[in-house]
């Protein structure tokens, strides 16, 4: 893995850094590394009418939480979700000032082929927010109709177990058929094998500084 001390997480919505890369931030936190969290939209929108307008915030704060990140390392924007790419340049100047903030040594966002227009939006402002920071992709594979998986992190059935657990906490999301245990495990099953492990996430490597 790369030697990154100071990683930051990029969330175009709130579960999507936990469902991306929830394991592969338990393994970072467990050798010492700083974990940040940055969430663009609390997706009021999409929530029933029947529950609170804070319950994404509420969750995601619960979910970071099981991961290990510390509350201080929780940033929480409020941007209307699928309208992302109409604010593109208000995005920028908020991952600019992350940058400047943080002083990541590594960028977990989206990757390039993420098709849903938030993620788009993340991933390419992203890029050039962090032009000269270690920077990868990681999948959702609902968003991809292709994916270059050229780096996977290898994990241990722990790390999945954590992710699983974080994801129980979106209650609200429960009935996304990607929401579970099952899908989780089988998935990094999946990628493990690709891996020579039992369990690994894929990334897309996007900037690498040597």
């Amino acid at each position: 893995m790369i030697n990154a001390k100071k990683i930051l997480v990029l969330a175009p919505h709130t579960d999507d850094g936990e469902l991306g890369c929830g394991g592969t931030i338990v393994k970072l936190l467990e050798q010492g590394a700083e974990v940040y969290y940055a969430a663009f939209s609390m997706c009021t929108r999409s929530l029933p009418a029947h529950l609170d307008p804070r319950t994404l915030e509420h969750e995601v704060k619960a979910a970071t939480a099981v991961l290990g990140i510390a509350k201080e390392n929780l940033h929480l924007f409020d941007y209307d979700v699928r309208y992302f790419p109409s604010v593109r340049q208000n995005i920028l100047e908020d991952l600019v000032k992350l940058n400047k903030t943080i002083k990541p040594d590594l960028v977990l966002l989206p990757n390039t082929d993420d098709v849903h227009q938030d993620h788009q939006t993340i991933s390419a402002e992203g890029i050039r927010a962090f032009k000269h920071v270690n920077v990868m992709g990681y999948e959702l594979p609902w968003n991809n109709l292709k994916f270059t998986s050229n780096a996977h992190i290898r994990l241990e059935e722990k790390h999945i177990i954590r992710k699983a657990e974080a994801l129980a906490e979106y209650k609200s999301q429960a009935h996304r058929n990607y929401m579970n245990e099952p899908f989780v495990r089988g998935w990094a099953q999946m990628r493990g094998t690709q891996a020579g492990a039992t369990f690994a996430e894929a990334f897309e490597v996007i900037h690498i500084l040597a």
